[in-house]
């Protein structure tokens, strides 16, 4: 708290005016990061663009928050307050889980995802594919914060739940969407 106070220039009591204690601030970090989150997404969602547009979207907005992202952040998060890092843990599970959920649901009705697809299976797959990969070590730091790792992720996850029709989508307005990423 010392250097929290001395960094923004106020003195630590002024701090404790905010903050009980060093683990209400990373809470209200962390709550503060979370909800900046939901409202990119939250925006996207209003646009009423297509299920595959959505995922396009998304898919920038990932891109400039993987390049942001400090790994060493959820590693000290994880040390030092491990009931929190529980807790992000499980909201970034659950906000996934759901938006990804709800977008094959979307996709299907479009007919651009497979009709046959089960929406709660592939959404917990998703899920556990990053996870998994986030989880262990058969990436490396810098690979992990690469976006080549996430674009392929993101190639992988399209080709297993497009429809005909999502594929003719895909083809084309890939290279428009590659321009925008890229």
């Amino acid at each position: 708290m010392d250097d929290v106070a001395r960094h923004l220039c106020i003195s630590k009591k002024t701090l404790y005016e905010y903050f009980e204690d060093k683990k209400d601030l990373v809470n209200q970090v962390l709550a503060s990061e979370h909800s900046q989150n939901y409202l990119i997404f939250e925006g996207i969602l209003q646009r009423k663009l297509n299920a595959m547009e959505e995922l396009f979207e998304i898919y920038q907005s990932i891109k400039i928050m993987i390049h942001e992202y400090n790994p060493s952040m959820d590693y000290d998060i994880r040390k030092y307050y491990p009931d929190l890092f529980l807790t992000v843990k499980e909201v970034r599970r659950k906000t996934m889980f759901e938006n990804t959920f709800r977008n094959l649901l979307k996709g299907k009705k479009e007919g651009l995802y497979r009709k046959d697809l089960n929406a709660g299976v592939i959404a917990k797959l998703h899920l556990f594919r990053i996870e998994t990969i986030v989880d262990n070590d058969l990436f490396s730091a810098d690979e992990l914060n690469s976006f080549e790792i996430f674009h392929e992720l993101f190639i992988y996850h399209l080709h297993g739940i497009m429809s005909n029709k999502g594929r003719d989508f895909f083809a084309k307005n890939f290279d428009n969407f590659r321009e925008t990423i890229e």
